[in-house]
């Protein structure tokens, strides 16, 4: 066992079945190091919050919020609780197949200069999901939601599809389904951004980490996803993610990425919000 406390959070808003699926392998497969685990509830209408009580009672903490907060400041509730080395962000969706959290913090162990890191995410049926991104740019995230072929380029540019993603790689979005971050940094930078609600917080995040170290992809080992694509299906979600989007450009500044090989991150740059 690691002579330090893991601590992760994982933010729920109804779907308790699915949840306590992903809870249940965070609890089962992690044993190489002492797990401090959040359960937050956002006010779930279905009663998820008493289900949490009532099922894990004694292995993990229960937050219950009286308003939906959103992602990111959900997983804010339990900052001020944390006294771990490392903090895990978990959506409900993911389940372990290994002991993830030990190799990730021992990995984090061995590259003191990574302040953040994201595994290899995989479908249910093994498929790799692409996670790996560059930085977002308007041409790249329009190219997500509209099929036009013209676009493609800056898709597969901002997914990365020019790496070897076999091997670590660098990276400036790390993915918000799953990532373990140091909880020193994390407080530092104040956790998530609470301006977003849904959407973007995660590409946000990641710059603010950058701050403080190395944001890494390390494919050495894996969760499972079920992502769950609202924002191409319905209405309102789609009209969310837009306005994360914008306010992330107006946090952040426009960058249309034109010319594809514009990384468009100037590594200097500082969170806006701290100036």
């Amino acid at each position: 066992m690691a002579d330090y406390t893991v601590s992760a959070s994982v933010v729920l808003y109804n779907g308790f079945d699915e949840a306590a699926g992903c809870i249940e392998s965070v609890l089962e497969k992690t044993t190489g190091v002492p797990l401090e685990l959040y359960l937050i509830d956002n006010a779930s209408p279905d009663g998820t919050g008493e289900k949490l009580k009532e099922h894990f009672a004694g292995r993990a903490e229960v937050l219950c919020s009286p308003e939906n907060l959103g992602y990111g400041k959900g997983h804010n509730l339990c900052l001020d609780k944390l006294a771990s080395k490392y903090h895990a962000v978990i959506n409900p969706d993911i389940v372990f197949g290994e002991d993830t959290l030990t190799k990730l913090c021992a990995w984090l162990d061995e590259h003191p200069e990574v302040v953040m890191v994201t595994p290899n995410i995989l479908f249910p049926d093994g498929r790799v999901q692409r996670i790996a991104k560059r930085t977002p740019n308007v041409l790249a995230l329009a190219a997500r939601q509209l099929p036009l072929g013209f676009l493609k380029p800056y898709e597969n540019h901002y997914l990365m599809l020019d790496r070897d993603l076999s091997q670590p790689q660098e990276v400036q979005f790390c993915t918000g389904c799953f990532f373990v971050v140091r909880t020193e940094a994390l407080k530092a930078f104040g956790g998530f951004d609470p301006d977003y609600f849904m959407y973007v917080e995660d590409a946000d995040i990641t710059r603010r980490a950058m701050a403080h170290g190395k944001v890494m992809y390390w494919p050495g080992t894996y969760v499972y996803h079920h992502w769950h694509r609202a924002p191409t299906r319905r209405l309102r979600p789609f009209v969310m993610q837009l306005r994360s989007m914008f306010l992330y450009f107006s946090k952040w500044g426009f960058c249309f990425g034109f010319g594809r090989k514009a990384e468009c991150l100037p590594c200097n740059r500082s969170d806006p919000a701290a100036r």
